[in-house]
């Protein structure tokens, strides 16, 4: 099979444990985009917290593309255009809002480049030091959010988000794709949104088959594309059920994951 997208996401997958991308990562990502690969990086991360990534791999010199908050944006490198964007309501908002509270776990969400929320909580602190994102602590979350925003994302120890996952999908969960990023992070999108469906919708528009991408991943809210893609590749660090269900187990995102996968399904140079 000829593979002509690889993507990929970020945190524990391509991004080793410093958070950045090893200079072999990186010389093989040039390479498989100058051999006219589309190399798409998909996160749950804002925009805002990507572009910087996207310039030091050149995704706009060779047309790649970001899908931020999980899908829910996606932004053409070249142009800076926003092709997609799906955003939950004030409403939505408001309600996950209520359903935080009856349920003791923090919830944040972005207005403008600004994380809002009415708590700064250890986890909150940990979601501002990925994205370089300025943090604003509001009295009333439901004030601070007037319109429509693209996420929101729960926060609490992972054992019993766990089970605050479970309630809402019980409850709230058909209005709204779910899914755990990091083990503290619950995020929460309009529904149908989420990687999977946005590259599926992105593959259509470059006329690039399913069966002709691979996506990389490690954690929960990569299932959706890495069930899509025609060749799935967890990462050895990924959570177990995420390496259950992919085709193929690459080395760990602390030893040159990115640059393995290219060299073996890209130029065909490490056998199976």
């Amino acid at each position: 099979m000829k593979y002509k997208m690889i993507v990929t996401d970020l945190d524990d997958t391509l991004l080793n444990s410093q958070g950045k991308v090893s200079e072999k990562n990186k010389e093989y990502i040039r390479k498989a985009q100058e051999a006219g690969v589309k190399f798409v990086l998909a996160s749950g991360r804002p925009t805002f917290a990507m572009v910087d990534l996207a310039h030091e791999l050149e995704l706009a010199k060779y047309g790649s593309y970001l899908l931020s908050y999980n899908g829910a944006i996606v932004t053409e490198c070249a142009t800076n255009r926003v092709w997609l964007e799906e955003s939950l309501t004030a409403e939505d908002a408001h309600k996950l809002h209520d359903f935080s509270r009856e349920h003791n776990v923090n919830i944040i969400t972005y207005v403008g480049d600004e994380i809002i929320s009415e708590d700064r909580c250890e986890y909150a602190q940990v979601e501002v030091e990925l994205t370089g994102m300025p943090y604003r602590k509001v009295d009333c979350f439901k004030s601070g959010v007037e319109g429509p925003v693209v996420k929101c994302i729960m926060l609490e120890n992972p054992e019993y988000l766990a089970e605050v996952e479970k309630k809402l999908k019980e409850g709230l969960g058909k209005g709204y794709s779910v899914a755990i990023s990091k083990p503290f992070f619950l995020e929460i999108m309009k529904s149908g949104i989420d990687k999977g469906a946005s590259l599926l919708k992105l593959g259509a528009k470059l006329g690039i088959d399913p069966a002709e991408i691979i996506a990389c991943g490690d954690s929960y809210n990569d299932q959706s594309m890495l069930e899509v893609a025609g060749m799935s590749v967890a990462v050895a660090n990924a959570k177990e059920p995420i390496k259950a269900l992919c085709d193929y187990i690459a080395p760990s995102n602390n030893d040159d994951a990115m640059a393995h996968v290219i060299e073996r399904f890209i130029f065909e140079k490490i056998a199976l």
